[in-house]
């Protein structure tokens, strides 16, 4: 069965490749999630172990951003003088990690040695999970119960309660003063999922400050607007660069309850039911990307996949747009219109085909370092083939950096030949160099620097080691220089004999 399989996957692979080349920009994210306790209580050398395995993996696969869990319930998987230590960390909330070490340092060093961006993937409001045991006794929940209710077994911070959205803009800010993140995410979790027969219990809050609204239901969503507005307010005045980011649910609204802006769909709605108007938030840019949950299958009686690309690109493409692919839905449904395999080929061949969406983004990281039903090898080997940049954040900064200068071929005596170039001089953090792009070209051949076959590597340092062939062929380098929003500067080359 198992030869069948390989066999299987090398046909794919064969007539796919003609069709291979990815975008040369494309965002290639994946999920590492920690409250699903897969970390909890690992020692420090072997939960690195494990998470240095997985970014390899990941890397391997083309990934080239990760948003990495670091605030799973109003706890901290960094150093926080705010909020106390997970126990998704450690196994008691409010424990330091023995040997001590902090997780999204780590993160972020790994990740920018594999050139891979660290995204800082926090969830607003909420204080306890179903499966929380005590918090630590000197929580703010302790502290100040009025700021918090209680719904379905959960705790949550009460959105109507402005001390809430100014704390919770406080660590983000933290995060992205303290730590060199490229990204702030947030995830589906806003007002509480819906619980049939049980009521927010936030009618006190409301009549005691409704802000002039007469429905509590519009009122919910203006204190989720605020704190979107406030995030992405307080996350650019300390770094203009970092990138705030939302993964919302899938469905922003249905027909029935919005026929000019819902989808052709039957499902919880962001809006109505979680209190998240997504489309103002991307209209208004108040968040600098979306990734909508799209984690159903093709042909889903409720939410079918098709509809819903379809739906986004079509609707949220005024912020860059990523999609969220479930793996294991992906490979355990069969594609519609050849169920001798699974759904991956359609679904890609179907988001690629919309210039609106820029990337994907993988839920979740642990399926696809497994290489579940062979989906890691089919990414690598054709939709994450070539080397991908991260997609362009013009209305962030379209100001490129200075090119490079002094690029020239050097022989070491250990090393063979090594391609070194002198970094472009910067006044401003916006401008600063942090990567380099290096084009590879036959003698003779056009200077495409569009095509992403044509990348030999992206680095981080001024030097690439080249590989060495019988000491008479001919190439073409070109070196570019990246900032930290990924703005290309114009090209040096040099003629090389290798």
């Amino acid at each position: 069965m198992m030869k069948r399989i390989h066999i299987l996957l090398i046909g794919v692979l064969f007539s796919l490749a003609a069709s291979a080349q990815g975008p040369k920009r494309e965002f290639r994210g994946a999920w590492i999630q920690t409250v699903n306790r897969q970390f909890e209580g690992m020692t420090t050398d072997y939960m690195q172990k494990t998470l240095t395995a997985q970014l390899d993996s990941l890397q391997k696969g083309g990934i080239n951003a990760v948003m990495f869990q670091v605030r799973p319930e109003a706890d901290a998987l960094y150093y926080s003088e705010i909020e106390p230590w997970s126990r998704f960390l450690t196994g008691t909330q409010g424990q330091a990690p023995s040997p001590y070490w902090d997780p999204l340092q780590f993160m972020i060093v790994q990740c920018h040695r594999r050139g891979m961006e660290l995204h800082a993937w926090l969830n607003p409001y909420r204080v306890k999970t179903k499966t929380s045991t005590n918090l630590v006794s000197n929580h703010l929940y302790f502290r100040e119960p009025e700021r918090f209710f209680v719904y379905d077994n959960m705790i949550f911070f009460n959105p109507g309660i402005e001390k809430n959205r100014q704390f919770i803009c406080k660590i983000a800010a933290d995060i992205t003063r303290r730590y060199d993140v490229d990204g702030i995410h947030i995830d589906d979790y806003f007002y509480p999922y819906p619980v049939k027969g049980e009521a927010i219990p936030d009618e006190e809050t409301f009549r005691a400050n409704d802000m002039g609204l007469k429905n509590i239901e519009d009122w919910r969503r203006y204190n989720v607007d605020l704190l979107v507005k406030e995030l992405h307010d307080s996350i650019v005045a300390v770094k203009p660069w970092v990138k705030f980011g939302v993964s919302p649910f899938g469905i922003y609204r249905n027909k029935k309850s919005d026929p000019m802006n819902g989808s052709d769909t039957n499902g919880l709605q962001n809006y109505d039911e979680l209190y998240a108007d997504i489309l103002l938030w991307i209209n208004k840019g108040w968040v600098d990307y979306s990734v909508p949950q799209l984690y159903w299958e093709i042909g889903h009686k409720a939410a079918d996949y098709n509809v819903l690309v379809d739906w986004w690109a079509k609707h949220a493409s005024a912020r860059p747009l990523f999609i969220g692919m479930d793996i294991e839905r992906t490979v355990k449904n069969p594609d519609p219109s050849n169920p001798n395999r699974n759904q991956q080929i359609a679904k890609y061949r179907l988001m690629r085909s919309y210039p609106q969406i820029q990337g994907s983004c993988q839920w979740y990281a642990k399926l696809f370092v497994d290489n579940i039903a062979n989906y890691r090898s089919l990414m690598q080997e054709v939709y994450h083939r070539n080397i991908a940049l991260q997609p362009l954040f013009l209305f962030k900064d379209a100001t490129p950096p200075a090119e490079v200068t002094k690029l020239m071929p050097v022989k070491m005596k250990e090393d063979g030949m090594v391609l070194c170039w002198t970094p472009p001089a910067y006044e401003g953090e916006m401008d600063k160099p942090v990567k380099y792009v290096v084009y590879r070209f036959n003698e003779g051949e056009e200077i495409n620097l569009n095509n992403s076959e044509n990348i030999y590597t992206v680095t981080k340092i001024p030097f690439a080691p080249l590989e060495v062939y019988n000491g008479k062929k001919k190439f073409v380098f070109v070196v570019t220089a990246l900032d930290r929003l990924n703005n290309e500067s114009l090209p040096a080359k040099v003629a090389v004999k290798l």
